[in-house]
């Protein structure tokens, strides 16, 4: 790992990275957080689907994007995926004039029939993830890109009138070879895979030490301030790099410093500013 730009040396950056996760809230969080709408269900079926919907839509300020989540999955009543498996264009009107900033209402009417569509043909998104990942995979990557892409060749006519890919739609699902950072999609892993604290770990079988951490602005900010990684853009390539930093803390479990990082205030150890006089200082999502 990289040396601390400031005068924190890795044992005693590791003590308060391992402090301010030990005494983090995570049931408190749960109620100001995307991952409280997959909490609500009981079936790992439904954990999934009602996951990778919330992650999709968790851009922008949390007390915006929460509203249509809700508004998404209200109609899908007790079990989400058991309403996808029926989903036809026949319901159209139960997500009349929903939309959410890129995402316009024709988009998530497709992001609802491409994921109706995987459940038809692989059963879950797990089978479908691990059918491109592999255990000698570095990290997660693999398996993301083959999920997204599958999703991507969907013929889209049915909802477009004709088979394209719009903006909104795309932006539902990023690929790490396009330059994203992919966060909303590693959010969802990190739900799935990892068994700890308020995450599910329903996906067995891929160590979380694969995860990549769910990248914003604020954490590639911090990131750079701790000498986790010297790199200004803000994609794959640096969130594979600041997890790989991470990995000096907790080799089996980096991500579990994703909370540390966003929401405890970690920022507040730079030498550049602290954490309260932060422009960054919002919910991470």
């Amino acid at each position: 790992m990289r040396q601390s730009s400031n005068s924190y040396s890795n044992q005693s950056l590791k003590e308060v990275l391992d402090r301010f996760y030990s005494e983090y809230d995570f049931e408190g969080r749960i109620s100001r957080d995307p991952i409280e709408f997959p909490h609500k269900y009981n079936q790992p079926a439904d954990i999934e689907i009602s996951g990778i919907i919330a992650s999709c839509f968790a851009y922008g300020r949390v007390d915006l994007f929460k509203p249509v989540v809700k508004a998404v999955l209200s109609p899908m009543g007790s079990s989400p995926r058991d309403f996808l498996l029926d989903f036809s264009l026949k319901q159209r009107s139960l997500f009349s004039g929903l939309n959410y900033r890129f995402n316009k209402n024709d988009d998530i009417l497709c992001l609802l029939y491409g994921l109706a569509e995987v459940l038809r043909k692989y059963g879950n998104i797990e089978r479908l993830f691990k059918l491109h990942y592999q255990d000698s995979d570095l990290n997660i990557g693999n398996g993301l890109t083959g999920f997204v892409k599958t999703i991507l060749d969907i013929d889209t006519s049915v909802i477009y009138g004709k088979n394209v890919r719009t903006r909104g739609f795309l932006q539902f699902f990023p690929l790490p070879d396009r330059g994203s950072a992919c966060k909303r999609m590693n959010l969802f892993l990190r739900w799935m895979i990892r068994d700890r604290d308020i995450d599910f770990g329903i996906w067995k079988g891929i160590p979380k030490s694969r995860l990549i951490i769910p990248l914003d602005t604020h954490i590639a900010r911090i990131s750079r301030c701790l000498g986790f990684t010297k790199r200004s853009s803000q994609d794959w390539k640096t969130a594979v790099e600041i997890t790989d930093a991470l990995k000096a803390f907790d080799p089996n479990d980096p991500i579990k410093y994703d909370f540390a990082l966003c929401h405890q205030g970690i920022s507040g150890l730079c030498n550049k500013m602290r954490c309260r006089e932060c422009a960054f200082r919002i919910d991470c999502y």
